[in-house]
């Protein structure tokens, strides 16, 4: 068996160090590999650290926050594997999720990704990441401009996303994340490392064009589920919405040019379309009864465009349904758009959706 490494990349989220490691540590026994987990600690408190002093990890303290991007550079320098794994401590791998990824990279993949899940059951997926290409790029940015662009910009977006949903076998696609990415140690030998300009977000972007650029392969992995907590480090750091800004800047600029990326930006200072109707409480009138008898998916998000969006597949849709209790404790105060889809990709109807904020 080829030799394995995990690099965990961490900041400010102790508490979620814990069930990382041990579900890293729990996978690996069930295939049998004997590796080392590096934590790079980009910035912890030496009392926090009593939290996983305990744990099988080497730990790594660059003395200063390299961003993701130096994070995992950092750590990967540090291990001597042929299979790479690095991530956020605040993903979770399901049971069995460690196999069919290392097994995509057996196969020939330079890099995969799992399936993201949101809440601890499972019931909601998360995103792919985006499309980045210059077309989307241009009708997501028109999406914030008017309704009609932004329906038209959801039906992409969905038709993108849902090729990762519905898929039931690894799929060929560079719409992954960051947030936990099997690597093989020769492509990142010759793509070479992420690019540490990025301090934070789009460094997995940056780097995956880059793999295609060289030719290399990159699959999204279905039968790999991982529960994703999502952005538990930037909601806790208040200069992330300004990192997010820079990244965007940096990777539209190198990878579309300087004229693209600047129309890019004059279109999304213009005025953002008007806001949705008014609507009352989504979960009164879902618990109402007011579902489909057929399949249909239910899209969460945060942007008034709609996109992009976790989704909840309602199989069998039935009166009472709620946001999973952990979801809703964790989800981020603001106002949400939830939107109902029928499985042909028809929008029947949507509502507004207000999580309290979070003291």
């Amino acid at each position: 068996m080829s030799s394995v490494g995990v690099v965990l990349v961490h900041y400010r989220t102790p508490e979620l160090v814990r069930p990382a490691v041990e579900a890293f540590g729990a996978e690996l026994e069930r295939i049998g590999a004997a590796a080392r987990i590096v934590l790079v600690d980009n910035g912890s408190e030496p009392d926090s650290r009593v939290l996983w002093r305990d744990l099988p990890i080497e730990r790594i303290e660059p003395g200063r926050n390299l961003g993701y991007a130096g994070g995992v550079n950092r750590g990967i320098a540090a291990v001597d594997a042929d299979r790479l794994l690095v991530a956020n401590p605040d993903v979770v791998l399901r049971p069995g999720a460690l196999e069919p990824l290392l097994d995509a990279l057996e196969r020939g993949a330079a890099a995969a990704g799992p399936r993201f899940e949101w809440d601890r059951a499972g019931r909601w997926w998360l995103p792919p990441a985006e499309e980045r290409t210059r077309r989307w790029e241009l009708l997501a940015a028109l999406a914030q401009r008017s309704e009609l662009w932004a329906a038209r910009a959801r039906r992409r977006w969905r038709r993108h996303a849902r090729r990762h949903w519905e898929a039931d076998r690894p799929i060929p696609s560079r719409s992954l994340s960051g947030a936990l990415l099997a690597i093989r140690r020769d492509a990142w030998s010759r793509v070479g490392p992420f690019d540490e300009g990025y301090h934070l977000y789009f460094e997995e972007s940056d780097w995956l064009a880059r793999l295609a650029a060289a030719r290399l392969p990159s699959c999204y992995v279905p039968a790999a589920r991982a529960w994703h907590l999502y952005a538990q480090s930037s909601l806790r750091e208040s200069r992330s919405a300004g990192w997010f800004a820079e990244a965007a800047a940096r990777f539209r600029e190198r990878t579309y040019g300087a004229r693209f990326a600047r129309l890019l930006a004059r279109l999304e200072r213009a005025p953002v379309a008007a806001g949705h109707p008014a609507s009352a409480r989504v979960e009164a009138r879902l618990a109402a009864g007011e579902l489909p008898t057929a399949t249909c998916w239910l899209e969460l998000a945060a942007r008034r465009c709609g996109f992009p969006a976790a989704t909840e597949r309602l199989l069998h849709p039935a009166a009472g349904w709620s946001l999973p209790d952990d979801l809703r404790e964790r989800l981020p105060g603001g106002s949400y758009r939830l939107r109902l889809v029928a499985d042909t990709g028809r929008e029947l109807s949507s509502w507004d959706y207000r999580a309290p904020e979070r003291s």
